[in-house]
Parts: C-alpha cells; structure tokens; sequence
C-alpha cells in the first residue's frame, strides 16, 4: 500500500506498507522531509511496524512522538502528518 501527503507548509511525506494478520508491516517512510538525527527515521518506520492496521490517526502519531529521540528535529515533517500519510495508504486515498 501506499500513501502521500504534503504537509501545509511542510514537505511531501510518502508512506509504503503492507498489512499482515490485521497489523503494519514492511512499513518505509519517505519523502523530501529532513530529519535529524539519522536514526530518527529508523525509529518512525519502527513505531509504525505491527501497530494495529485500525489504529486511529492519533494513536498512530502518538507513537511516532514516544519512539523519537528526544533530542529528534523535524523539517517538513510531523507525527501527525506522517499518520495521514499512514491512514491515507490503508484507505486507498490519494494524494490531494
């Protein structure tokens, strides 16, 4: 599944995954965001990765928000956003 979004007055957020056994999998973020430190990427793909596929948008950045580095900053990009980008790739929703 995939799924876009662009932030207003952020940067565009893609989102590739599968779901397997009602649960995210395979989850990849990408997109023309910036994000340091370099393993805070590694840390949204895994917060996202076996959460429940009926996971509510919040439920989704909230998990996002607990798993970043605390000293993590984001460009272009935020927890929330990237739940849009998750719940627009379960839905079939494109990009607007």
């Amino acid at each position: 599944m995939h799924g876009e979004y662009k932030m207003p007055g952020g940067k565009l957020i893609v989102i590739d995954l599968a779901v397997r056994e009602g649960r995210l999998a395979g989850v990849q973020l990408s997109g023309d965001f910036f994000l340091e430190p370099d393993d805070a990427l590694r840390a949204i793909n895994a917060a996202l990765e076996g959460r429940p596929a009926s996971a509510t948008a919040d439920e989704l950045a909230d998990a996002i928000r607990e798993a970043l580095p605390a000293h993590a900053t984001m460009y272009g990009i935020s927890p929330e956003a990237v739940a849009v980008a998750v719940q627009r790739a379960l839905h079939g929703e494109r990009a607007a």
